[in-house]
């Protein structure tokens, strides 16, 4: 049994406030309520972090946390206090350590005499010879129910979710604002109405997520190990700015701030050391000698601004420059992770596989694979192209025309610029470093709204990874139905492009990444609906590689 004197000890140094000068709670208790659920994360050999927010409160208070074995809270194994205020939006965080590993634990939040939800996690193994991962993204409230996350919950068995980015999006509750269409039809409307700007802002995007009790399933089931991705933020943001901050939303700075604020005060996440960065989100998590989840930040530290089509490439004779377009796409000095992350990075692979860990999966928010844009006239042949032009108005013409000249399979360029396709220098460096280091490596990857299983190679064509991408919680898959309904994009993505195995747009969902010493299985689990609350779970397709050779293949 672990002491509980030291574990309150423990906690009370890490507490992010400080208990002096806590207060009562409200003399009337039922106005404190547990609105968000509870949740735990960042799991540890001896610990993790438990987090819940209390509402009601109008000043600082101390809350009790319990952790035992079963439901009945008979017997409590560790309790402490955690101190909270309006700095902190309510929100509670308790790092707790000194347990055993490798055990099932049950937990919840006392705000006076009033509980909380109960809670389920788990701690680290020190050996291991299976775990099972839920690998989710990209989760747009407005534009359906979080089905997805009710299937995570039901699973059966799950050692940790993995969540790679998008928790929350930025958007706001305009007509043509992201996912309204369904946010509409469904009553799913964001809080606040506008796009999130402001600490307050984010605050709000936050807690109107954690009320959705699909979610609060989830995070209740088991840890959770998450970084973010760029909504959190918002879209497509590098180093200095992005795509979606815009004039008259003050200055950038300010904004990130606010949304990584926010951010670390309502997940379950570890608070940076002193000193750090919370930009510097990157960090590893070890199952026995199984497994390495190292999880990458690859938006806001160092990242280069993106290159973009309609702004960096030239014409010659009204033809796309695509050399000079390359030029810049490959110059070395582009980068996503940062020379510091990249050295953690190396030692992390290097002392993972020297410790005798089988498999290292790098947590990754983007597509790493090679993918270049769709040949359509290759697909849907030149008569239907060359009929669409006649129909279109001018601006679509353009558009089609464009699309063609850029990805005409004779001289293909990349589909994605805000993946690892736009940053080609800095993947080589990351494949030197698993070929360095004989890192066996699953990639698990998020923000494109598409499921895939990927072979991924350096540039002289060794095998480096396996590479599975997750589809979406809830945002929207199929991005260019409107204007090519024929044109079946991620099928034609597969048939085109050698590192994709497979790839699958039609179903919203997550992955189940199941690993053993000897073999990786990979599920795209696919929920049949997101705009009704009656729905199915069912395991779409599997895929597997033998630790002994890194060959994905496709299953049953």
């Amino acid at each position: 049994m672990v002491s509980r004197r030291k574990v309150l000890f423990a906690v009370g140094t890490v507490a992010a406030v400080p208990a002096l000068g806590a207060s009562a709670l409200p003399e009337t208790p039922s106005q404190v309520r547990f609105e968000h659920g509870v949740a735990s994360g960042d799991p540890l050999i001896d610990g993790f972090i438990l987090w819940t927010r209390i509402s009601g409160l109008e000043r600082g208070a101390d809350i009790t946390w319990q952790i035992t074995k079963d439901d009945s809270f008979n017997t409590v194994v560790a309790e402490g206090k955690v101190y909270t205020d309006a700095g902190r939006d309510y929100t509670v965080k308790a790092d707790v350590r000194g347990l055993t590993p490798d055990t099932d634990y049950v937990y919840r939040f006392l705000a006076g005499p009033i509980p909380s939800p109960v809670g389920r996690t788990r701690t680290l193994p020190l050996e291991t010879d299976k775990v099972v991962l839920a690998v989710a993204s990209c989760a747009l409230h407005p534009n359906g129910y979080f089905n997805a996350y009710r299937a995570i919950a039901n699973l059966p068995r799950v050692d940790a979710v993995v969540h790679l980015g998008d928790y929350i999006y930025e958007y706001g509750a305009g007509l043509t604002d992201y996912g309204m269409g369904n946010g509409r039809m469904l009553m799913r409307m964001p809080e606040p109405a506008h796009e999130i700007v402001t600490l307050a802002d984010y605050r709000m995007r936050h807690a109107q997520y954690k009320r959705d009790e699909d979610l609060q399933a989830a995070h209740a089931r088991a840890p959770w190990i998450c970084v973010f991705d760029d909504h959190e933020i918002c879209n497509n943001p590098w180093r200095d700015g992005a795509e979606n901050h815009n004039a008259g939303e003050g200055d950038w700075g300010v904004r990130k701030a606010a949304a990584l604020k926010a951010y670390s005060e309502w997940m379950p996440i570890r608070d940076p050391e002193p000193g750090r960065l919370r930009e510097a989100i990157y960090r590893s998590v070890r199952f026995g000698k199984l497994a390495e989840l190292v999880m990458l930040e690859s938006r806001l530290l160092a990242r280069t601004k993106q290159l973009d089509y309609a702004e960096d490439l030239t014409y010659i004779d009204g033809k796309p420059d695509k050399t000079a377009f390359r030029t810049k796409l490959n110059a070395p000095e582009r980068e996503l992770l940062g020379a510091e992350q990249r050295d953690w990075l190396q030692n992390t692979l290097t002392t993972s596989v020297h410790d005798g860990v089988t498999w290292q999966v790098l947590g990754n928010q983007i597509v790493m694979a090679k993918v270049n844009g769709p040949d359509i006239v290759k697909r849907l042949g030149p008569d239907a192209i060359a009929a669409m032009r006649n129909l279109a108005p001018e601006g679509a013409r353009q558009k089609l025309d464009t699309f063609v000249a850029l990805f005409d399979s004779a001289d293909p360029l990349p589909l994605n610029l805000d993946g690892w396709d736009g940053y080609p220098a800095e993947r080589e460096r990351v494949y030197a470093m698993i070929k360095a280091a004989k890192a066996r490596t699953v990639v698990v990857s998020g923000d494109s709204h598409c499921a895939w299983a990927n072979q991924l190679h350096d540039v002289t064509g060794q095998t480096m990874a396996v590479e599975l991408g997750v589809t979406a919680i809830s945002s929207p898959t199929r991005w260019l139905d409107s204007w090519l309904p024929d044109l079946q994009l991620a099928e034609t993505l597969a048939d085109q492009n050698t590192e994709v195995v497979a790839a699958d747009d039609a179903y919203n969902g997550f992955v189940r990444l199941t690993l053993t010493p000897d073999e990786m299985t990979g599920e795209w689990m696919s929920v049949s609906t997101i705009t009704s609350r009656t729905f199915t779970c069912f395991p779409q397709r599997r895929f597997s590689a033998k630790a002994k050779d890194l060959v994905l293949k496709p299953g049953a």
